[in-house]
């Protein structure tokens, strides 16, 4: 543990990274096994130390030198209020959807219903107070393109009226330059950057006349090509606009999905007449073997996948999940990562929204961590392995295959893609997607039999909770139907193809209302060792399971899911628990360096000015994706202030008297051992907003945040 001089260390000591070292639990203890800090320390009448929060459930063990305590109050501290975190992976509610203005009723008294996702929230608006004309947003002063609106356009023309009244005034953090400029050496938003006067000069003409143009990180000017091009050149899985475009006006073809939902549809019906002859015991039932058709595309030898010891997962988080902060946590170790959760219909129709969450960094597509410790698959290669995985959702078949066979192929860089199973949202669940398949096992089996069909080389994973209701759970029978198809027609069909499934350790209807069942995820893990192994003793039976359709040569991965907090939560799971490796949610939100933690094997207490470092990484990050004119900066403070929402509940190690940290534990009122290190711990929304101010200048009066995320409230998700 640190010395008492270096829990006090000031603001400006930056990148000064200490380690808890007094009473380090090993990897084999088991998380539920907490360790007393300065328990030696007894006063004189013999007794041991006591905390005003021993034994106070679901209280976090602050010290007592760091608790706010009012004149006149009792030491006692009061439970604090539970945060229920569906909302990180939740896209909207129905609930939500309705509620509105009495202006937006309709006849008969009704409100109208607002469609969309998240329009219970609104961020105001952050664009500039006169838009700039694309015809000379990327030219020389002198040298505009010819605007097709001509007197109709009504943007500006006019580049300096544009500075100096169209948008406000340059921001003067990062030292008043361009932090895209910086980085890649040109800016891609032109005169619209605000940081434009870093990558801008004026010059003077023979003829006396000066003209403002743009320049690059060494001052030279652009030539007058009218666009200075996507400068982010580190971001992959760039769908083409014409592309999209050929989706929404439905050009694209989809032979393959039309060919097996073709085939699907005959043998659905075929499976149906033999089953209901047998059931009604017909002497002259149709022998379906006989009569069975192989589908048009049998699942191809897929890639190899491995999860293992060394390689922990970022969660598929919606919002949370962006590209700058999935960047930054492989930046501390994170060694596989999905894309927040997109749609399957609106991947379909082209949709911008969704198909930018398929955007992946360069760093996610370098190979994972890999020991050969664990059981790999014959014919796994590390070297052309990469991190990044897509996530979708449907609600029928057709969709998910489909949208399967657009992901496949138009995104060159994919590991696998993963059918969201576990999301509780009204929203998805009514409409029969999420958490609405695992009662809904023969559609499942179709679902990712039908996208093991068309997705080329690309596994198939699934993510799943327990089940829907409390008092049943149906994960295990998902699992062994995903793992060998149905009892009636494996033998013939063979198995699905499912290379993997995450198992989060929730029920639909529990939420986050109690702690991830790891007891349920241990008893899952033993069930698929079995099923592995049983793939070889089926082979002298009627029910042989075909082994072209068997995942990673016959092994399917187990990955476990829920409430791990700390490098000792992550190897109880993997050595106790038995699962092949852990996704990670709202622990790598609330402290992204936990992938860290787990590759050194210890508790790292990361000052306030080294996570204030982190934050202006996801700044800069922002802005690479983004962009650093007036909505490419307020697009990252938005998703930046999603993020302090979750990074503000960490607490410091050194604050605590208790070890190992629990992320269902909520401290009470503290302070921390600096200035900077209580404003981070702030829960006030708008503390987020001078934080975010720090690196993105101020917001706009027009700019409004409300924290998805709400004290009891059960209609948000963090980890479908």
């Amino acid at each position: 543990m640190e010395s008492q001089e270096s829990t006090k260390r000031s603001q400006d000591e930056i990148h000064d990274t200490t380690t808890t070292q007094q009473q380090e639990p090993t990897h084999d203890e088991p998380a539920s096994k907490r360790q007393r800090l300065d328990e030696s320390v007894e006063p004189q009448n013999g007794t041991t130390k006591k905390s005003p929060l021993d034994k106070v459930k679901g209280v976090a063990p602050i010290k007592a030198e760091y608790l706010i305590v009012a004149p006149g109050q009792s030491a006692k501290v009061a439970v604090p209020d539970v945060v229920d975190d569906d909302e990180a992976e939740g896209r909207g509610t129905i609930e939500h959807q309705q509620q509105g203005d009495s202006r937006d009723a309709g006849k008969g008294g009704r409100r109208k219903k607002k469609t969309g996702q998240n329009k219970e929230r609104t961020f105001g608006t952050f664009s500039d107070a006169q838009r700039l004309c694309n015809s000379v947003a990327w030219t020389a002063e002198f040298s505009p393109r010819s605007c097709k609106f001509g007197e109709r356009c009504n943007g500006l023309h006019d580049i300096r009226k544009y500075l100096k009244e169209g948008r406000r005034a340059d921001l003067a953090t990062f030292d008043g330059k361009c932090p895209t400029l910086e980085k890649f050496g040109k800016c891609p938003s032109g005169w619209r950057c605000l940081f434009v006067s870093s990558h801008s000069k004026e010059v003077e003409h023979e003829d006396g006349r000066k003209e403002l143009v743009l320049t690059d990180k060494d001052g030279n000017t652009y030539p007058d090509t009218g666009d200075t091009g996507d400068a982010n050149t580190e971001v992959v899985n760039n769908v083409e606009g014409q592309i999209k475009i050929d989706l929404s006006r439905k050009r694209v073809q989809f032979e393959k999905s039309d060919k097996y939902i073709k085939w699907l549809e005959k043998d659905t019906q075929i499976f149906r007449d033999h089953h209901h002859k047998q059931k009604d015991g017909n002497a002259e039932a149709l022998d379906y073997r006989a009569m069975y058709v192989e589908p048009p595309f049998k699942p191809s030898e897929k890639k190899r996948l491995y999860f293992g010891r060394e390689t922990p997962a970022l969660a598929p988080l919606t919002t949370q999940g962006n590209l700058p902060f999935r960047r930054l946590c492989v930046d501390l170790g994170c060694e596989l990562t999905y894309s927040e959760m997109a749609m399957g219909m609106p991947l379909l129709q082209g949709a911008k929204s969704d198909w930018t969450l398929m955007r992946a960094h360069k760093s996610e597509t370098t190979p994972p961590r890999f020991n050969g410790d664990g059981p790999i698959a014959q014919g796994y290669d590390n070297s052309k392995d990469l991190k990044f995985g897509a996530q979708i959702a449907a609600n029928a078949p057709w969709v998910a295959i489909k949208s399967t066979e657009a992901l496949a192929r138009f995104l060159p860089h994919l590991r696998l893609i993963d059918l969201n199973c576990g999301c509780p949202i009204d929203m998805l669940y009514k409409s029969g997607a999420g958490s609405a398949l695992l009662d809904a096992p023969s559609k499942l089996e179709r679902m990712i039999r039908g996208m093991n069909a068309v997705s080329d080389d690309v596994p198939i994973t699934a993510k799943i909770r327990m089940g829907v209701r409390d008092d049943k759970f149906t994960a295990q029978k998902n699992i062994e139907r995903l793992a060998l198809g149905s009892e009636d027609n494996r033998d013939i069909l063979g198995a699905p193809g499912c290379a993997a499934v995450t198992l989060h350790g929730r029920t639909r209807q529990q939420r986050y209302t109690r702690a991830a069942n790891w007891e349920y995820i241990a008893e899952t893990a033993a069930m698929i060792k079995r099923l592995n192994e049983r793939t070889d003793s089926l082979a002298d039976t009627i029910r042989e399971v075909d082994e072209r359709t068997l995942p990673n040569g016959g092994r399917m991965f187990f990955i476990g899911n829920g409430d791990c907090y700390s490098h000792i939560d992550y190897f109880d799971h993997v050595d106790n628990a038995k699962v092949d490796t852990v996704m990670i949610g709202r622990g790598a939100i609330i402290k992204p360096w936990i992938y860290e933690e787990i590759q050194t094997g210890q508790y790292l207490d990361k000052s306030a000015t080294e996570r204030l470092a982190y934050i202006e990484k996801f700044a800069r990050y922002g802005m690479e994706a983004w962009g650093s004119d007036e909505l490419g900066i307020n697009y990252t403070r938005r998703f930046l202030l999603e993020f302090l929402s979750f990074f503000s509940r960490y607490v410091p190690i050194g604050l605590l008297e208790y070890l190992p940290p629990s992320i269902n534990e909520r401290p009470p009122a503290y302070k921390g051992r600096n200035e900077l290190e209580t404003l981070l711990a702030s829960k006030d929304y708008k503390d987020w907003i001078k934080i975010s101010e720090m690196f993105l200048g101020p917001a706009p009066a027009t700019f409004s945040f409300t924290p998805k995320h709400k004290s009891n409230s059960y209609e948000i998700e963090a980890e479908g």
